[in-house]
């Protein structure tokens, strides 16, 4: 391969390398602002802060009732996770390895919600929602954002579905195996690096799906994101710490579930062929 060396060539490969070390330094500085404000007792028209505290933490831990908001996170990203993979992969399997009149039109209907904005189907979603009673509640929420999630999942499971040969199948049922055996002993093994990414993918896409959330979520179904929207622009005085605090805290819990998660998935594994 012969390489370009010409002036303009170097000239092009510099600015790219510029932009991208800005656009890092300012996420990094962005970040490591809100990470001493976090901790500043007070900092105001001035380069560094004039000292430093922990007890922004206590006060938004006590006054946003992070506890509580952290636990209906958890439980909200549990339960799109199983639904999402369970509904998602059997519907992947159905789709990959039957032909039938209309599919493509199914699949674009399915792949609609990864397509257009959240907010565009958002609305009418919490309008039935808000019609069913389930606007409010913990169901809502998890209904709210299993639309986005089960077709996500779907999309990335297909491939690696067909990449399997059904000759494999039926192998395994000439040998005795129904359903249950033949997905627990033969499909789950192959499926798993796929099953396992994609799930990671919507682990974080869940902890972080605002609109949504926002639409449907009541004061007993509100997870970390939204109740973090509400402390900045809710009515009332809020010191900036306190919430740069509940911002910290956020980052640091998708941090350790994405830390957790690639200490078992790799997410290349997503255009890996499945063997």
């Amino acid at each position: 391969m012969i390489r370009d060396n010409t002036l303009a060539s170097r000239i092009w490969i510099y600015a790219v390398w510029a932009l991208i070390g800005f656009f890092i330094l300012n996420l990094l500085a962005m970040i490591a602002t809100v990470i001493v404000s976090s901790f500043a007792t007070r900092w105001l028209g001035t380069w560094f802060p004039t000292g430093f505290t922990t007890r922004w933490y206590s006060s938004a831990w006590n006054e946003f009732q992070l506890f509580d908001v952290l636990k209906v996170t958890l439980q909200v990203v549990f339960a799109v996770v199983i639904i999402s993979g369970i509904a998602g992969v059997t519907a992947a399997y159905a789709l990959a390895r039957r032909e039938f009149a209309g599919k493509k039109i199914v699949m674009l209907l399915i792949l609609l919600p990864m397509l257009v904005p959240p907010i565009t189907y958002g609305i009418p979603l919490a309008s039935v929602l808000y019609q069913t009673g389930l606007a409010g509640t913990f169901s809502g929420v998890v209904a709210a954002n299993l639309v986005p999630t089960i077709p996500f999942v779907i999309l990335v499971m297909i491939p690696f579905i067909e990449q399997i040969d059904p000759k494999i199948e039926a192998a395994a049922r000439v040998f005795g195996a129904g359903t249950f055996k033949l997905f627990i002993h033969v499909l789950l093994p192959l499926l798993l690096p796929g099953i396992m990414a994609a799930l990671l993918l919507v682990l974080v896409r869940t902890i972080a799906m605002f609109e949504l959330t926002f639409l449907v979520a009541g004061p007993d179904s509100t997870t970390l994101v939204v109740a973090l929207y509400y402390a900045v622009f809710a009515s009332g005085v809020r010191a900036v710490q306190s919430i740069d605090a509940m911002a910290v805290v956020y980052m640091v819990t998708t941090l350790i579930w994405l830390v957790i998660a690639l200490k078992f998935v790799n997410p290349t594994q997503i255009v890996g062929r499945a063997r």
